[in-house]
């Protein structure tokens, strides 16, 4: 993928972030939009994104936040604020959309704290959005989840991890501090965004690996009970990453969850032009 980048205002700071579209010719096609995890990037996704979007027969769009790959790295004494995912979803990506011209509703699909935030947008937009997938989001935190994140902060400072992340971001310390310090904060314990998923009207497909181990069932059995109408995959075998662990198992899924609400939505439209 080649990256691009787009120049935001928000909240009244300037903010650079990159950007990449899959199969940008085909502009009658569906667009799916890919929301990185806690350390993800552009980058970091590999080569999904595509497989997923040449199954779906749908194009694509990556980007990184504020913090991660090559967008604005964050200065190194400032803390992300514990309603940093409603600033994505209530500011960035509105103004993201805006100004790379994206006007149909388009799917979401997030990972980890990127499926917070596409359902943080879901509840806010109801109607700008096509349908979405949250693939190990976060509504709540758990005591694994912190006990893992705790371990990852051992991680960065006693062995390669932070070359490992230099590969996919420019300032790998932007990346990982902004992300581990804040989900460490003592105030972010009581994060929690149930209130906000019963005003969810589209599609939602909601997936957990077994094995995760930032977190468990919990996370979308509270997705079922507060969107009613949401479906749930849960993966066997599988971690934290899905669409590295179980990639054909998800893949599938996600397809047959799509095109079986894109023909609803076609049978809906012929319906009321006839």
């Amino acid at each position: 993928m080649n990256s691009a980048f787009a120049d935001l205002d928000i909240n009244g700071r300037a903010q650079r972030l990159e950007y990449a579209w899959i199969d940008a010719a085909r502009v009658d096609a569906p667009l799916i939009v890919f929301l990185h995890e806690g350390l993800g990037s552009v980058a970091m996704w590999r080569d999904y994104p595509e497989a997923l979007c040449a199954a779906a027969g749908m194009r694509g769009l990556v980007f990184s936040r504020y913090g991660y790959g090559r967008s604005t790295p964050r200065p190194s004494m400032e803390k992300w604020p514990v309603d940093f995912m409603h600033v994505q979803a209530h500011a960035v990506l509105p103004a993201l959309f805006e100004q790379l011209g994206i006007e149909d509703p388009p799917w979401l699909f997030g990972h980890s704290d990127g499926g917070s935030i596409a359902l943080l947008y879901a509840a806010a937009f109801p109607a700008r959005v096509a349908g979405l997938v949250a693939v190990a989001a976060h509504v709540f935190v758990e005591d694994l989840s912190v006990a893992s994140i705790e371990q990852a902060r051992v991680a960065y400072d006693a062995t390669d991890l932070r070359q490992k992340l230099a590969r996919y971001h420019d300032d790998p310390d932007s990346a990982f501090r902004g992300w581990n310090d804040i989900w460490l904060e003592p105030a972010f314990r009581a994060w929690n965004i149930e209130q906000y998923l019963p005003r969810i009207r589209c599609p939602v497909l909601a997936v957990q690996g077994a094995d995760d181990e930032y977190g468990t069932m919990a996370q979308v059995d509270a997705i079922a009970r507060l969107v009613p109408h949401a479906r749930l995959l849960k993966l066997p075998a599988c971690g934290h990453s899905p669409h590295r662990d179980q990639p054909v198992a998800l893949t599938g899924a996600v397809v047959a969850f799509m095109n079986e609400h894109r023909r609803a939505a076609l049978r809906s439209t012929i319906e009321i032009r006839t």
